[in-house]
């Protein structure tokens, strides 16, 4: 079939589309397909992850030598370096980032590549031991996917995002059975507001996800809990203690993860990277065999109250009868779980924190739970799995700074909400201890310092969405520093349509000054004056000067608030390029907020 016969039947099809289903029930449809691929796509890659590792963890590392555990993470990277260059050719950017940077930067448009590169790297990042998580690559897959079915059917930007945070509750969803922490997600992440008309396509989307997940693998679920006892009045103060040591632990994580990328982000061999973290982290592994991988699995064994199936592997061989050497074990865990995943992203690793998270809330709760029971004096006996599973919400709360999803997540999980109230509890502790160091959370740290984050301030957002190019003018008349009052009548005044002149370096183009008409309008039938006056003698510095490619759209709605101007420079690099109008930087903004809103 020739490439134009396939342009004229998309064309047919988009035209029967338009005349026979409505915008809305569109939206509807497509966000139940992107529902369904996402969830093939996740469930594929989880299968890929654990085929992996049942072949190197189960068979290999632990049947012919346990020192394959140091070898193994760099050989993955290694896999993962040549399959990012040789066949996707392109860096695979991992987790929830790289989908807010399209929002932000490229209106919701993702590469791709986007698509399909997370299946092909984060499965044999994490099968080879990198110590991050499945489901941050699951999410960015779902977004590809929704990304390029919305190129293919013009979409437009604003229903374009909403099909992006549909992938996303879709993958969740379908990860760990829990529809609606997985559309809580969405909106906390994607700074979505709560409306009917996003909430009906993300609720189809995290049903289309689950269904595909119930469908392949039945009831089974990823952290299955069962509560053994509820929630009493009496562990109100511990619970707050846990959201306090979260909230420390979600700053201590942010801290880490930030430094040891920019330490990597140092050396400039990729090579090096993957010889250098693939060692650290091989030598971690090697000591400490539960960071490994997603760490599901010490999850479990902790909530069932069995910590020796999982540290038993030490290379110390500490005694774990004794409860002491236990807590040791797992504050240990806790703190090394962040260099583990800090170093598998600098080493070239795809993946996302999810897990990572997951895991160290889970074990620092568990840890913090046996300090309390080793205290009988306390008069308290924490329950272990209930503090595993709230420490989950506290590091999530405080680390991604998104608490409905933490505490529903923990809802959905359990079956029931016996923990509603201490997860809440904790959670608000977390959150606003984690706020006090960090204003952003992760995954919107680096966008939200640059001001250029989507988030639920619609003003902040349609500022961030608008266009540079699209608000500067050019048809502004120059006016150059050898010229005199002659010219500038002659070639500016007369010739323009515009009150205001910019006056420039004729050789380098900088920006001098600008003359003002109503500041020589006298002078214009001044004849005697034509050859006398210079034009550098009528300018005067604009009242404010927008940098093109530093000040970002909310710093220009800044300036014009200040200075009170209805126009003003635009600069880049020194180099004049044009004028902002505020008449037009408004009229933009007001088409923005009613296509925003729609």
């Amino acid at each position: 079939m020739t490439t134009h016969h396939q342009q004229h039947l998309l064309k047919r099809l988009l035209i029967w589309r338009v005349k026979h289903i409505s915008d809305r029930r569109f939206i509807l449809i497509l966000s139940g397909i992107i529902g369904i691929a996402t969830g093939l796509a996740a469930l594929a890659m989880r299968s890929f992850t654990h085929f992996i590792q049942w072949l190197l963890d189960d068979k290999l590392a632990q049947t012919i030598t346990y020192s394959f555990y140091f070898i193994l993470p760099m050989l993955g990277f290694a896999i993962v370096y040549l399959v990012k260059k040789y066949v996707i050719r392109h860096d695979v950017n991992h987790g929830i980032p790289s989908i807010l940077y399209a929002v932000a930067h490229q209106k919701g448009i993702m590469k791709r590549f986007q698509a399909y590169g997370s299946i092909l790297t984060a499965p044999i990042t994490v099968g080879f031991g990198g110590s991050v998580g499945l489901e941050g690559p699951m999410v960015v897959t779902g977004a590809g996917i929704s990304s390029n079915i919305c190129r293919f059917f013009h979409i437009n930007q604003s229903n374009r995002m909403l099909l992006l945070a549909c992938a996303c509750a879709a993958a969740l969803a379908a990860i760990f059975k829990v529809p609606i922490a997985a559309i809580l997600f969405a909106i906390e992440v994607f700074g979505l507001d709560l409306t009917l008309s996003s909430l009906i396509p993300l609720f189809i989307a995290s049903l289309c996800g689950v269904f595909t997940s119930y469908f392949f693998f039945g009831s089974e679920v990823l952290i299955p809990i069962t509560i053994t006892r509820a929630f009493s009045l009496q562990g109100i103060p511990f619970y707050i203690l846990l959201g306090v040591v979260g909230g420390l632990m979600s700053a201590y994580f942010t801290y880490v993860y930030e430094k040891m990328n920019a330490a990597f982000k140092k050396l400039t061999s990729p090579w090096l990277k993957i010889v250098v973290g693939g060692a650290l982290l091989g030598l971690l592994i090697y000591i400490m065999p539960p960071l490994y991988g997603e760490g599901h699995e010490i999850i479990n064994h902790l909530k069932e109250g069995h910590p020796e199936l999982s540290l038993s592997s030490n290379i110390f061989g500490w005694d774990l009868s004794n409860a002491w050497v236990i807590i040791l074990l797992l504050a240990t865990l806790t703190f090394a779980k962040v260099i583990a995943t800090s170093l598998t992203f600098g080493a070239g690793g795809v993946g996302g924190i999810f897990s990572p998270m997951l895991f160290m809330g889970g074990v620092m709760g568990n840890c913090l739970a046996r300090i309390i029971n080793e205290f009988p004096i306390l008069g308290y006996k924490a329950e272990l799995p209930n503090f595993t599973l709230v420490g989950m919400t506290a590091l999530m709360t405080g680390v991604l700074h998104a608490p409905l999803t933490a505490v529903f997540l923990i809802a959905e999980v359990t079956g029931g909400y016996s923990l509603l109230v201490p997860a809440m509890l904790t959670a608000a502790v977390s959150f606003s201890v984690a706020k006090y160091f960090n204003k952003y959370s992760v995954y919107t740290m680096e966008l939200g310092r640059k001001g250029e984050l989507i988030s639920q301030n619609k003003d902040q957002s349609i500022l961030t969405l608008m266009d540079f190019d699209q608000v500067v003018e050019h048809n502004f008349t120059p006016v150059y520093t050898d010229m005199k009052l002659r010219e500038v009548v002659y070639d500016a005044v007369r010739e323009s349509n515009r009150n205001i002149y910019p006056v420039l370096d004729r050789e380098k183009g900088t920006l001098q000054g600008v003359i003002l008409l109503d500041d020589i309008r006298h002078l214009i039938f001044e004849t005697n004056y034509y050859d006398k006056i210079p034009a550098v003698e009528l300018m005067q510095k604009p009242p404010a000067v927008i940098e093109m490619g530093k000040d970002k759209m909310s710093t220009v709605m800044d300036k014009f608030q200040h200075t009170g101007a209805w126009n003003l420079p635009v600069v880049k690099d020194g180099k004049y390029v044009g004028f902002i109008s505020k008449s037009k930087l408004l009229s933009i903004y007001r088409r923005k907020l009613i296509y925003f809103t729609q």
